[in-house]
């Protein structure tokens, strides 16, 4: 079976055929650099040049499969959550294709759809697993019993850690997105040179909030005029990484060490990364993390899950899809 698979959910158009839940045909991705000279994403820009790319992308996808698109079995698409006017471009270019090749559609939640970056890596995930999603606009904690089976374990109460790592590389003049240069100046800086907090709620010490450690980064860098960048990011990256491995830490203390998988833009930073390695290493346990390229937001991982939807029932038949709307905030779990 193969599934089309649409994305719009930020800035990134994408599109992406995937046959039986785990093989790439064709994964297409349209990077808005545009966002660049803004310092972040700008939604109604972002939808605007959706509109213009998506069907070029979706046109890049039928050259590199070599198949026409209407070939595919059934079409999923994320639903949400994310910006609304963008979510709406892809969901919407998805009605009509649902429509006129008299395809199921099957909507997606963005966030599990992260996860599912890893099985098409990696196959199927041995169950249960731990799994955490960090992105610019998630931050989750959850464990996933088998399939498609998931309790949210923690998620984060303000920011999302990749929000954090933009905001800081904003505060420090370099640029957007700011998650790869922190990466990149952190090597050269001393971690050891601020001592950043870890903000932990009182009341679930599971959950995330990177509100209070923007504000530590905030004020070093307005009273220490000859602080280091390098040295910045350095130690903002060692504490916003620790905040992340504490939760893990902490639930194998609490239920056992179960093995991990990470998903989302941030699981692409080297210190996530080898910390990560490390701590599923001193546990025992395998770790799952996806290639660069499917760690940003993808559809191919949208098909994916949109695969495995499917077998269950879980799509509209065409012309019961045209009511189908977005949803910027979508539960998951």
């Amino acid at each position: 079976m193969i599934i089309l698979g649409i994305e719009t959910s930020c800035d990134e158009t994408s599109a992406a055929l995937v046959e039986n839940g785990r093989v790439i045909l064709s994964d297409q991705i349209h990077t808005q650099e545009i966002h660049q000279k803004f310092g972040g994403v700008v939604p109604e820009v972002a939808s605007r040049n959706h509109v213009v790319k998506i069907f070029e992308v979706l046109d890049a996808v039928r050259k590199e499969a070599g198949m026409p698109l209407e070939k595919a079995d059934a079409i999923a698409v994320t639903q949400g959550p994310g910006l609304v006017g963008a979510l709406l471009i892809g969901l919407n270019t998805a009605k009509g294709l649902s429509y006129a090749w008299k395809k199921p559609l099957i909507p997606v939640h963005h966030v599990e759809a992260h996860l599912y970056a890893n099985m098409l890596h990696y196959g199927d995930l041995p169950y249960p697993f731990l799994g955490m999603i960090i992105s610019g606009g998630h931050t989750h904690l959850v464990f996933v019993s088998g399939p498609r089976e998931y309790e949210v374990v923690g998620r984060t109460r303000d920011d999302a850690v990749g929000e954090a790592f933009d905001k800081v590389a904003k505060m420090l003049g370099l640029g957007y997105p700011g998650g790869p240069v922190v990466d990149r100046l952190a090597v050269e800086g001393n971690e050891e040179a601020f001592a950043f907090p870890v903000p932990v709620p009182r009341d679930n010490p599971m959950d995330f909030s990177f509100s209070g450690l923007k504000t530590a980064v905030r004020n070093v860098i307005s009273e220490n005029e000859q602080a280091k960048k390098e040295d910045i990011c350095a130690s903002f990256q060692k504490a916003a990484v620790r905040a992340l491995t504490q939760r893990v830490e902490l639930f194998y203390k609490k239920q056992g060490a179960w093995p991990l998988a990470i998903a989302g833009g941030v699981a692409a930073n080297s210190a996530v990364r080898a910390a990560f390695t490390e701590l599923s290493r001193s546990h025992g346990v395998p770790f799952f993390v996806p290639p660069l390229r499917l760690c940003t937001d993808n559809a191919a991982m949208v098909a994916a899950l949109g695969y495995d939807l499917f077998r269950e029932g879980a799509f509209l038949d065409y012309n019961k899809a045209l009511s189908l709307n977005a949803f910027s905030s979508l539960s998951f779990a």
